[in-house]
């Protein structure tokens, strides 16, 4: 690893990289089940993608949002907003963490309102704000921690129910929390918006019942509270639809998306219902780079494929196919695999000791086993004890043969 370069997940120095794959300086292919933390859905450097952003290279690199109009960034405002119900409007911008912080502010800014719930396990982004907003892991606000008004409720984690009920017969404790919340902690009349992930990301890949989004957009309607959904990690079709709320039939007020948004070029986007955004005047929120031409003109690429060439309906495909075999390893090693969950190609395993506990040691030998054998994986999880699978959207059932073999092989 350079001496200049901070730390990161592996010490590999890549040069190239195509479809499922990362070529090194020292010569090796590494099958990439990372996808760059979520971004690369259509692989490395998509000809699609590529052909487009050289196009666009040609003709203007930046013009400034804040200054003028250009083709790209008005196309792919449209784009957005045919593929979110026509009632929408965007406003672009460069990360995550960004449009997670303008999303809140957004929310306030229309409603009046200083409070936001959050929720435990959850990672919104490392800017203050965003990381105020996250509660996965203390070492993301360590020091950082100077923000008011954010409040936290417990997810619906149903294999580590934080309840201690099990699933199918709880009575969603998870909801009923929030009478005890604004009876005991802040005022409803003071909370502007809730922000979830729809799947918690870094807090494990938690795929919550349906039941659960459908009673937070429930309670949002009924105390005047905007429903955000972070979308950064489970949008661009990484759960089977386009967006998750559409996977599980829940809309949200406003919703953020990057990451895979333009597979690798920085953009990012808030997404919010037409009456909420046209409150929010000129001025009020802002940033130099946002809806970079090259990078809008990558992710109209980007959304071509997802909804033109077929890449969504194959990740759903290769997402069952991925499902099967994760059950099969669990069925095959049941005392160190306590819990398989996911949606689409958004999958993770649980790991645990023998007494049931998060097993944080195993998961690190299996994802450094792994990355011996040119497979990166990376882990998630409050204790890091699972194990995510982050494949390309466009990944073949061979590529995820390979990868479980070797798996299986770093469990023996």
């Amino acid at each position: 690893m350079p001496a200049i370069a901070a730390k990161r997940y592996t010490d590999l120095g890549a040069v190239k990289g195509e479809g499922c794959y990362l070529y090194t300086d020292d010569g090796r292919k590494v099958l990439d089940f990372a996808s760059g933390v979520a971004v690369t859905n259509l692989g490395h450097n998509h000809p699609s993608v590529v052909k487009a952003a050289h196009e666009q290279l040609d003709k203007l690199i930046h013009g400034g949002h804040l200054v003028v109009f250009y083709e790209s960034y008005v196309a792919l405002a449209e784009k957005l907003n045919q593929l979110t119900g026509g009632d929408t409007m965007v406003y672009f911008s460069n990360s995550g963490a960004e449009v997670n912080d303008g999303a809140i502010k957004l929310a306030k800014y229309v409603s009046k309102k200083t409070a936001v719930i959050a929720f435990r396990n959850s990672f919104h982004g490392r800017t203050i704000y965003s990381a105020a907003l996250t509660a996965s892991n203390a070492k993301y606000r360590k020091y950082y921690d100077c923000v008011s008004g954010i409040y936290f409720a417990e997810y619906a984690y149903c294999y580590r129910c934080p309840f201690g009920k099990k699933q199918g017969s709880c009575k969603m404790e998870c909801l009923k929390q929030f009478d005890t919340i604004f009876h005991t902690v802040v005022d409803p009349d003071c909370v502007a918006a809730i922000i979830v992930e729809p799947v918690q990301g870094e807090g494990g890949y938690v795929v919550p019942p349906k039941e659960f989004l459908e009673g937070l957009r429930k309670i949002c309607d009924e105390k005047g509270i905007f429903l955000i959904f972070d979308e950064v990690q489970t949008g661009i079709g990484r759960t089977g639809q386009l967006y998750a709320y559409q996977t599980f039939g829940i809309q949200p007020d406003i919703l953020t998306t990057s990451k895979g948004i333009a597979n690798g070029f920085p953009l990012a986007g808030i997404i919010a219902k037409k009456e909420i955004m046209s409150q929010w005047p000129h001025g009020a929120h802002s940033g130099t780079y946002g809806g970079n031409p090259v990078a809008c003109a990558a992710s109209l690429a980007v959304l071509k494929e997802m909804t033109e060439g077929g890449v969504i309906e194959h990740c759903r495909k290769m997402g069952d196919y991925f499902m099967g075999k994760l059950k099969a390893l669990q069925a095959k090693r049941p005392e160190v695999i306590g819990d398989v969950r996911g949606v689409g190609l958004m999958l993770a395993i649980e790991l645990i000791d023998d007494k049931g506990e998060p097993n944080t040691a195993l998961t690190d030998k299996i994802i450094a086993y792994a990355l011996k054998h040119d497979l990166i994986l990376l882990p998630c999880g409050t204790y890091h004890n699972c194990v995510r699978f982050i494949s390309p959207l466009v990944v073949t059932e061979k590529e995820i043969d390979i990868a479980l073999d070797i798996v299986d092989k770093a469990f023996d």
